[in-house]
């Protein structure tokens, strides 16, 4: 199997295990105690403070697809409710917390010991060109306890993964609203209706971007054509490709056991409900 192929399966086995800290009510509590307000505020913040106190622009362009009307409406904002730095500590107790009630008994169990060893030896093969959110995160300092050596770690490889996706869809020519638009197309994400409002776009928005799409060729009304699911396709590809640094450091056959701890574990936290239901589509 090429890297790149093992690529894509690392971050569908592990992403779960990071994702989870923004869905979880630990995150609401924890954020809501050093002064963020509720909502969308400890997303940006949380995801935005390895950064350091950026502006609402630099956020903006490390996410991509929110709308920037709705990131300056928490950006700067949250730095004078909280300081990035007390932001970091207050994630970390985000996902130990969650860590601990989704995985239960097995949060201290070989098999996240062993995902979180694997994981960190896959990041020293990383570095920071071009890969700005990943450089951020890259900076801070490791946790102790395995279960969060492994968040940590599956952070590390997702922000460098997702600064590489975010490239291959700037040469592929989709903005913030089509990438996310023609994503939920793929049936692998989260449905329209909650993309459109999770992300801030207003109908207006959402509607001459459909239109845009439509006339490029893309979709034919929400649907991707032949030719827009070729361009998702490359997208994929591409940002696989630029994801193959970890992959080759580790091996076909460590990171075939890396995908295989990530899977089982994020089952466990899944079934124990991480994740609200009614936000992802099922796969078409």
């Amino acid at each position: 199997m090429s890297a790149a192929d093992l690529a894509g399966r690392a971050f569908r086995a592990t992403n779960s295990l990071h994702s989870l800290v923004y869905f979880v009510p630990e995150a609401e509590e924890e954020f809501n105690a050093i002064g963020l307000r509720p909502g969308s505020m400890p997303y940006f913040a949380s995801r935005s403070a390895p950064m350091g106190a950026v502006g609402p622009g630099v956020t903006t362009a490390t996410f991509y697809n929110f709308s920037p009307a709705m990131v300056a409406r928490h950006i700067p904002r949250a730095w004078t409710l909280a300081s990035p730095e007390e932001v970091l500590a207050a994630r970390l107790r985000v996902a130990d917390r969650a860590l601990r009630r989704l995985l239960g008994d097995a949060v201290t169990s070989g098999e996240v010991a062993e995902l979180a060893a694997l994981a960190r030896e896959a990041t020293t093969a990383l570095g920071p060109e071009g890969r700005p959110l990943y450089a951020g995160h890259a900076g801070l300092p490791w946790p102790d306890e395995p279960h969060l050596v492994m968040w940590h770690a599956i952070t590390l490889l997702r922000e460098y993964r997702g600064d590489g996706h975010i490239a291959a869809l700037v040469s592929a020519g989709l903005s913030g609203i089509d990438a996310l638009i023609t994503h939920c197309a793929t049936g692998r994400g989260m449905t329209m209706q909650a993309a459109q409002r999770l992300r801030g776009w207003t109908d207006e928005q959402w509607s001459a971007a459909l239109a845009g799409l439509n006339e490029r060729g893309l979709l034919t009304g929400e649907e991707l054509t032949e030719r827009g699911a070729a361009l998702r396709e490359r997208v994929e590809h591409d940002t696989d490709r630029m994801d193959v640094a970890a992959w080759q450091h580790l091996g076909e056959e460590r990171t075939q056991r890396l995908i295989e701890l990530g899977k089982g574990l994020s089952r466990v936290a899944t079934a124990n409900g991480a994740f609200p239901s009614g936000v992802f589509a099922a796969a078409r």
